[in-house]
């Protein structure tokens, strides 16, 4: 039902997720980063709330393992169903499938990254993505969509189709340097997430400077602004 892959660049600190589903909006629900903590994703039957609260965890001093069973120790969080990967702003990661996960699943951790999924064609599936994520550069972004790609047309993704994606990235800002999504495709939801990660690559400077210091931003580009 659901393939990731969370990944941390040595050189600048980001941290970022990169997911696809076979049902709605998973960008919604299952990715979760936090600007010098680390990123999760929570998957499978999905819990939102794991996310946020592990990153708490992480954020207070604990390492991810421990972060991770701290909260699937909690009241109503049902670790039976939940697939959850996390990785801390050290590079270092946890992970968790539970007795319940969905079909064919399994979690393969990386160098500076960790790859996950259920509902899969292959168990190879999560290697794969490590492998690409391992061997690429550039920026994290384009590195975990890379290793997403390498999951579906090299690894053959889910049993069924999937129909969203999301691609997010924290840098040192409070929000997503990067926060892309495809909330539904029928054909490709992944080639979708490219062409939006082509689109907004060249732009994405641009908006932190509008944000941090905008006297000094470009134009906008818009009917109107001079």
């Amino acid at each position: 039902m659901t393939f990731s892959i969370l990944g941390r660049c040595a050189t600048t600190g980001m941290v970022g997720v990169a997911i696809t589903t076979s049902s709605i909006c998973v960008g919604s629900r299952c990715p979760h980063v936090r600007p010098g903590v680390g990123a999760v994703a929570t998957q499978n039957v999905t819990l939102p709330s794991i996310g946020p609260r592990v990153l708490d965890r992480l954020s207070g001093g604990q390492p991810p393992d421990q972060a991770l069973a701290g909260v699937l120790a909690g009241q109503g969080v049902n670790p039976d169903y939940r697939q959850v990967i996390v990785l801390d702003k050290e590079g270092r990661s946890a992970l968790h499938s539970g007795a319940k996960t969905l079909g064919t699943n399994a979690v393969t951790p990386g160098r500076d990254c960790i790859a996950a999924g259920n509902l899969l064609k292959s168990t190879a599936l999560p290697g794969v993505m490590v492998a690409a994520f391992e061997r690429s550069h550039g920026h994290l972004a384009e590195r975990l969509l890379s290793a997403l790609e390498a999951g579906l047309y090299e690894a053959g993704g889910e049993m069924g189709p999937v129909h969203s994606a999301a691609l997010l990235v924290a840098d040192k800002q409070p929000w997503p340097l990067v926060d892309l999504r495809v909330d539904w495709d029928e054909l490709d939801p992944i080639k979708a997430l490219r062409g939006l990660w082509t689109a907004y690559q060249p732009q994405m400077a641009d908006y932190v400077t509008r944000a941090l210091d905008p006297a000094s931003a470009p134009a906008y580009g818009v009917p109107g602004d001079e």
